[in-house]
């Protein structure tokens, strides 16, 4: 038995605040509120990109990090930017480039000349939701420095140890075409994020649209001059959510009933990772953590109370996919991680 992990098309986002067109497929099937209010709103600036906003619901509803991996002009920052502003969540954006230093990000002490006392300096990442843009662009030692923060939602500045705020949340995007300076992020720091999606370029209808809402997008006007308005002068500031519609909506998430049947199939999965032969590195036990909570979030987005294989079949190429490793072998017979992985998820069910 052959089973495809299914994936949708990624699609190129542009907006008109006035004219934004819903994704009623996608309305009509989720059935949790907290999630339809988001749609609703991202939906405004994002034409289609289904499958992305339901990771990054996924991600908001279970604390976890996630990567999005794409082309350059698909929109990734802009998806993000959009999710920020639907929630009273407190948004922050970190250009990552090769002169980047850990202290850019997480803070420093800073000498006070008035008191002559050292006090803290906190960096970006003290925020609700940190987009770290182009993350493999910055050098290891920087992308190190995420580490504790992602992992502990912790932070140490010299000799103290900060506690960032709840939520947090780091949805770090990557070009995976251009590699003149970049880093490949390691695995340590791969093991980290619950999901990684690759997005994909938008079908004809979509990228129509993208289109039309561009021609009607105004003049941003400062003064006596003006600019053209960007995609992300058109985001709307109103924000229908708060942050204790987010918690309400975790505390669901974690209601959802996972039976052990389902855990036996997600421990056999990842455990066949472990042990192939084609595989030099398999996954962690944090995968099996990620991939039943992810199942658990999107169960409640669809509005069941328990979770089902197709859960797991939709989210097991975003969880595993980047967790794994080829053998040099593998790669020469012309072996992919997505055929691979199909191999495993069929062998089991």
């Amino acid at each position: 038995m052959s089973v495809t992990v299914n994936r949708m098309s990624g699609v190129e986002m542009v907006n008109d605040q006035a004219d934004g067109t819903v994704d009623n497929a996608l309305l009509d099937e989720l059935q949790s509120e907290f999630g339809r209010a988001v749609v609703e709103q991202v939906s405004q600036t994002v034409v289609g990109q289904r499958e992305v906003v339901e990771r990054v619901l996924i991600a908001l509803l279970t604390g976890g990090h996630l990567l999005l991996e794409g082309v350059p002009g698909i929109a990734k920052t802009l998806l993000v930017q959009s999710v920020g502003k639907a929630i009273s969540l407190e948004f922050k954006r970190v250009q990552f480039t090769i002169d980047l230093l850990p202290s850019d990000i997480l803070g420093a002490e800073v000498l006070d000349q008035k008191s002559g006392e050292f006090r803290i300096h906190k960096g970006p990442v003290f925020t609700n939701l940190l987009l770290a843009d182009e993350i493999n662009r910055a050098s290891p030692k920087v992308q190190s420095a995420l580490l504790e923060a992602m992992q502990e939602r912790k932070v140490s500045i010299g000799e103290e140890t900060h506690d960032l705020p709840a939520p947090f949340l780091v949805i770090a995007t990557q070009n995976p075409v251009e590699q003149a300076g970049t880093f490949e992020l390691p695995e340590a720091q791969l093991d980290r994020f619950m999901m990684c999606h690759r997005l994909r370029y938008p079908n004809r209808d979509e990228e129509m649209e993208v289109v039309r809402r561009t021609l009607k997008l105004k003049l941003k006007r400062q003064g006596d001059g003006a600019v053209p308005q960007s995609m992300f002068d058109a985001i709307t500031d109103h924000k229908p959510l708060t942050v204790s519609s987010l918690t309400e909506a975790m505390d669901a998430v974690q209601a959802v009933h996972v039976s052990e049947v389902f855990i036996n199939d997600c421990v056999k999965l990842i455990h066949s990772t472990r042990n192939h032969p084609q595989l030099v590195l398999g996954c962690s036990p944090r995968a099996i953590l990620s991939l039943v909570q992810a199942s658990r979030a999107r169960a409640y987005l669809y509005g069941r109370d328990y979770v089902i294989p197709e859960d797991l079949f939709c989210l097991a190429e975003d969880v595993i996919l980047h967790r794994i490793r080829l053998s040099y072998e593998a790669i020469a017979d012309g072996v992919t991680g997505r055929g691979l992985l199909d191999d495993l998820v069929g062998s089991i069910f």
